[in-house]
């Protein structure tokens, strides 16, 4: 039956918390891919070992469980007032998925070829110049793989909200998990389909783009 679907796209409450993790998944994945974007050129620029222990205090995310970063997120940001706020969520997640985009852009850089940055530059294009034409439309790739994989650990992720979003912000995943602990409404599987529905067109377009730019290459 799809009177479940029906009733999620028709409650007001879900699809408030549909738009919610829309926005938050939205703005987090831009700040990411942009924060990361520039520290994987800086270290990349850099290359000393100065810059791996950078870029190993910037992965720490991935490596601390997400209950200790919820719990270190809720008292700083009870200190900032930044709790159950749109800004504090899309910080925290930002901050959590600053690494996915690191990752994928240095995996592009690793592949640059340095002599076109050099001819660029020896051709009288300025470093900001090199860097739009030259540099960004080749590791393009990585930054779009960074964006999407940003987009979706924003999209699905619970434990930083369960601590940080009180009442004013409820994502879908902090719905769906306040819907199985107080009732058994089978609105819940519903929207678990859409959460798993969203993700996988996040990563078919992701697919689809690389095929497009691999195509681009080769002609």
């Amino acid at each position: 039956s799809l009177r479940h679907y029906l009733n999620l796209f028709s409650s007001p409450e879900w699809m408030t918390s549909i738009g919610q993790s829309a926005i938050i998944a939205g703005f987090s994945a831009l700040i990411a891919t942009v924060l990361g974007t520039l520290c994987a050129i800086g270290l990349w620029r850099i290359s000393s070992r100065a810059s791996e222990v950078i870029r190993g205090i910037l992965l720490l995310p991935l490596i601390i469980p997400p209950i200790i970063s919820a719990m270190a997120f809720y008292r700083v940001w009870v200190k900032l007032g930044l709790l159950d706020s749109y800004l504090g969520m899309i910080i925290a997640h930002a901050i959590l998925a600053v690494p996915m985009v690191l990752i994928t852009v240095s995996a592009s850089l690793a592949n640059f070829d340095l002599r076109l940055e050099q001819a660029s530059c020896n051709l009288g294009a300025s470093i900001g110049t090199t860097l739009r034409r030259v540099v960004l439309p080749s590791i393009k790739p990585g930054i779009w793989a960074g964006a999407i994989f940003a987009f979706i650990l924003s999209w699905d992720e619970i434990v930083v909200a369960l601590f940080i979003a009180k009442f004013r912000i409820m994502t879908l995943p902090r719905r769906m998990w306040d819907g199985i602990r107080e009732n058994t409404d089978p609105t819940v599987a519903a929207a678990a389909v859409v959460l798993v529905v969203v993700t996988i067109s996040a990563l078919a377009i992701y697919a689809i783009m690389m095929k497009r730019f691999q195509t681009t290459e080769t002609q």
